[in-house]
Order: structure tokens, then C-alpha cells, then sequence
């Protein structure tokens, strides 16, 4: 895989961010948008654990999608303080994955400031992500097709991004958000999966209050390098096709995925992760 850092800034003026990234759609780190929030000093594991203990929060790990999964359906529960103990005291492929812990904790929502950025930011939708050390979330996509700002607290965290020009290479699974659950993307074996020698990205270590953007449709791969969370607050997509792919996503495929899971179990996983080579290599074929 070719892949370049992502350009990184310490500030930037909301005119010259929406000209240089949102408008080209392209990405950027920007180091010290949050110095001047209670969160760069508060957001801790310790702090969450103490104002957010209580709550049982909605835990994946990295099994395979099986056909009994609902969608983004959690494979199991634990109460904030115990998860977090956990963390703190080993590795573990557990985390949690676009969960509004704010709803519960509604004191979370004072610890940040939304940024006056240039984007009209989904006010109902600030979510928050945890993982332990070298835990991984599956290269994906978002349904919605957001613009992302996407901010890491408590460590760091790897951030491996792909724009959807690239989608032809990424062994899509059909009717799903994802690529081949069995590619490896920090070792990937070029012999299985041959297409992803031409596929081209960005890559970037976020440390505590910096924050990444993610341009609309962005595939990510995400891997925390130390026990860590992020919050990602989005923005709704202002390429009209990719609002239309959005609704599409939502309203049509994702219901329609569910019905097939229900009629042909494991069968319709099969043949989607069979497509997914089948349909990508007939793309690199086309290219060479």
C-alpha cells in the first residue's frame, strides 16, 4: 500500500480550513484545537471512570461478522468502571464503537466547545470511542457519509485513512460498510489480496487533543497504540450524490442485508466475502 502522513497544522482560521480541506476533501491534523477545552485537561480514563462508572456501556471485540449479528449489534455489556479497569490493566480486543455515552452523562457535553470550523455540526450526535492497546476497529466506512472531526484523548492512536476513489481495491464486501474481515492492513498479504499493492492513502498517529478530519466516504482503519478514546463529531455530506449514497445506505441496504441474513444465514456472508475478491479483482485486471 502507498501511504503518505497526513498534512498536519497547529491552528488554522475557519476560511482556510474549509478552502484547503473541506472543499478538496482532503484531510489534515490539526494539533491544538482543543487546548482551550476542559476535555484537553479533564479526559482522562480516571475522569471517565469516575463521572461515567455506572453507566454499562456496549462492547465489540474483533470476531467475524456472523449472520445472527444484528447490525452494529454489541457482543457484549460491562459496566464503564469495570471496562476501564480492564483496560488500564491489559490489552484487550474489546471496545466501544460510536456509543453517546453523553446521553447518560449529560456533564460530558461541558467539557468540550463545538468549533466554529465551517462545517454545520450534527449537534445530536457527539460520539465516543474506546479500545485498549492494540485493538483494532475493522477498515470501514461510515453509513451516514459525514464529514468527521475526529478527536483522540487519554494516549495515542493510528489512524490508517483511504479516500473512496480507492474503493475498486479495497475488497468492498457488498451490501456492507467494510472490507474482507481477514485482511491484515498493518501486514497486509499481497499474495491473497494483490490489489491492495495499489491502493493509496494516508496514515497518522493522533496523540491527546488532537484532532483528525476525515473527509466524506473516507475508509479508516483505526488501532490504538496505548489505552485510549476519541469522540467524532460529524457533519452530513455536502456532495449531493454522496447525501443520495448515504440515504441509500440507511433507508434501503442495510435493511435489505438484515432480510438476506435471515433467509440464507452464514450462506449470504460467504458469498459476500467471495464477491468482495471476485468483484476487486476484476477491477485490478481492468487497471492493469
Amino acid at each position: 500500500m502507498k501511504l503518505k502522513q497526513i498534512e498536519r497544522v497547529k491552528k488554522i482560521s475557519r476560511d482556510d480550513f474549509v478552502s484547503q480541506y473541506v472543499k478538496k476533501q482532503i484531510p489534515v491534523v490539526i494539533e491544538q484545537l482543543t487546548e482551550d477545552w476542559p476535555a484537553y485537561n479533564k479526559w482522562k480514563l480516571s475522569y471517565m471512570k469516575e463521572i461515567a462508572g455506572d453507566s454499562v456501556v456496549p462492547l465489540y471485540d474483533d470476531r467475524p461478522v456472523n449472520h445472527e449479528d444484528g447490525f452494529n449489534e454489541a457482543h457484549t455489556t460491562m459496566k464503564m468502571s469495570d471496562y476501564i479497569d480492564l483496560l488500564e490493566e491489559k490489552p484487550t480486543n474489546y471496545r466501544i464503537f460510536l456509543y453517546n455515552l453523553m446521553k447518560e452523562v449529560p456533564s460530558l457535553k461541558n467539557d468540550f466547545l463545538w468549533p466554529d470550523i465551517g462545517l454545520k455540526l450534527v449537534k445530536q450526535m457527539p460520539m465516543l470511542f474506546f479500545g485498549g492497546e492494540n485493538s483494532r476497529v475493522f477498515m470501514h466506512y461510515d453509513i451516514d457519509y459525514s464529514n468527521i472531526l475526529h478527536f483522540h484523548f487519554h494516549g495515542e492512536k493510528q489512524c490508517m485513512i483511504f479516500p473512496p476513489n480507492q474503493s475498486k481495491f479495497m475488497y468492498k464486501v457488498p451490501h456492507a460498510l467494510i472490507s474482507r474481515e481477514d485482511i491484515d492492513f498493518d501486514n497486509p498479504d499481497y499474495e491473497k489480496f494483490p490489489a491492495l499493492k495499489n491502493v493509496e492513502g494516508y496514515i497518522t498517529n493522533l496523540k491527546h487533543g488532537e484532532m483528525l478530519y476525515m473527509p466524506e466516504g473516507y475508509w479508516h482503519y483505526m488501532k490504538y497504540l496505548t489505552p485510549g478514546f476519541s469522540m467524532s463529531l460529524r457533519s452530513f455530506p455536502k456532495n449531493i450524490l454522496n447525501l443520495s449514497k448515504a440515504a441509500y445506505n440507511v433507508f434501503i441496504m442495510r435493511h435489505f442485508d438484515i432480510m438476506m441474513r435471515k433467509i440464507q444465514g452464514q450462506k449470504w456472508i460467504d458469498y459476500k466475502n467471495e464477491k468482495a475478491i471476485t468483484n476487486t479483482h476484476q477491477n485490478l485486471r481492468r487497471t492493469a
